[in-house]
């Protein structure tokens, strides 16, 4: 059964900072690539960035050089740390996983950056 549990968000101000953290279970978590999106209120979710299994990552344009994804596989845990946070940030982030053309989601994680 695979499960993907985010924590770490919370209310920042503008300018500040959070790491992200999504730990996951019942996947060899070493071989897949993971995934961080997020959705705004009245928006689609998106895909913010992506780490694969060699490491190699991408990242949406609208977070380049602010955010950072990584894996720590001995924890199976994927991480997104994010800096010089803006207003327009503001989202519930969710850790993703495809498996075998399935999609696996968190429950997600409240990021409110206030101006």
């Amino acid at each position: 059964q695979v499960q993907l549990v985010e924590s770490g968000g919370g209310l920042v101000q503008a300018g500040g900072s959070l790491r992200l953290s999504c730990a996951a279970s019942g996947i060899i978590f070493s071989i897949n690539a993971m995934h961080w999106y997020r959705q705004a209120p009245g928006k689609q979710r998106e895909l913010v960035a992506i780490i694969r299994s060699g490491g190699s990552t991408n990242y949406a344009d609208s977070v380049k050089g602010r955010f950072t994804i990584s894996r720590d596989n001995a924890k199976n845990t994927v991480y997104l740390q994010m800096n010089s946070l803006k207003p327009e940030d503001t989202a519930v982030y969710y850790c993703n996983v495809d498996l075998y053309g399935n999609k696996y989601w968190g429950q997600g994680t409240q990021v409110t950056v206030s101006s």
